[in-house]
């Protein structure tokens, strides 16, 4: 009788000492999901850029079509209303584009959420960036790699 006892004083001791464990990792766990930093409000408001470029590998010489979107995010996102607009091709030609907007009002001012245009590449591997810029610092950015190949009998198109 007394070993049966000794047994289920150590049985308890050990589920409690178990039941403490798990209490400890949960109450640790808890604390550390609460410690992550929360986002800045300007982060969740803030549209995501990508760019994407069709097609993506082309003969020479190859009209490809870029699209830049921005996605998510407030409609009114100060930084990305009436900015400029800067494509630098990777082939050593770049062009920008600013538009005549009215003055931003919050809440009311709505940004333009893509950009889509044609640009011919001759042979070669380019990467494309896609910058919206506000008094000369870049706002937001996204890149696409083009391949393009020479086209018919190694020529390069002209």
């Amino acid at each position: 009788m007394i070993k049966q006892s000794q047994r289920f004083a150590r049985a308890c001791v050990v589920s409690v000492v178990a039941l403490m464990a798990v209490t400890t990792a949960t109450a640790f766990a808890s604390a550390q999901k609460t410690d992550k930093p929360t986002p800045k409000d300007d982060d969740s408001k803030k549209p995501r850029l990508s760019l994407k470029a069709q097609p993506v590998v082309a003969l020479s010489p190859a009209r490809i079509v870029l699209t830049a979107e921005l996605a998510g995010g407030a409609n009114d996102f100060e930084d990305f209303y009436c900015a400029t607009t800067e494509w630098d091709w990777g082939d050593g030609t770049q062009s920008e584009s600013t538009a005549d907007c009215s003055p931003y009002e919050a809440g009311k001012s709505e940004i333009k959420r893509r950009f889509t245009v044609e640009h011919v590449f001759r042979a070669g591997q380019f990467r494309v960036q896609f910058r919206l810029k506000r008094r000369d610092k870049t706002v937001g950015s996204a890149g696409v790699n083009i391949q393009v190949r020479p086209g018919l009998n190694g020529q390069e198109g002209r």
